[in-house]
């Protein structure tokens, strides 16, 4: 259950249409609600990922693990803060750096206009994900198209 809100509906969207399109079989692991920081946290499977986070870490909206590629995926979503910026990018790599899953970064937005509002600052090296047109994708450039970088 999540609170009513635009951040959240877009959240929902990311878990329920997103994730099965682009991350099928993903595990959930974290769901920053708007009412509740902590909505939802599989404490077990994060403590299995080598995963240690501090309750007052800035967690992403949104983690999943794609166990089938092992990787850790950190998702935004935009409604009005921003994406997945050059800045947010370093905290989240720091955040999870003892992870022992690869790391996908994802700004998810509503909506296109939305998306231009926030487009120049979205980092390098990151996925960004439309809700109002599910089944593309935007890579910021890299050498892969939604996988990890070396760290």
């Amino acid at each position: 259950m999540l609170s009513p809100g635009k951040h959240n509906e877009l959240i929902r969207s990311i878990i329920e249409d997103m994730a099965p399109r682009f991350m099928p079989g993903a595990t959930l692991v974290y769901i920053g609600d708007t009412g509740d920081k902590w909505g939802f946290f599989d404490k077990e499977l994060a403590a299995r990922l080598g995963l240690v986070v501090e309750e007052h870490g800035k967690m992403p909206d949104v983690v999943l693990w794609y166990e089938s590629k092992n990787w850790l995926v950190l998702v935004e979503s935009v409604t009005s803060h921003g994406p997945v910026d050059p800045k947010r990018h370093i905290e989240l790599k720091a955040l999870f750096r003892q992870s022992s899953a690869d790391m996908v970064y994802i700004s998810a937005f509503p909506d296109r206009r939305t998306f231009a509002r926030f487009a120049s600052d979205v980092a390098w090296e990151t996925e960004v994900w439309v809700a109002d047109n599910p089944t593309h994708m935007v890579h910021f450039n890299g050498s892969r198209f939604l996988g990890p970088y070396a760290q």
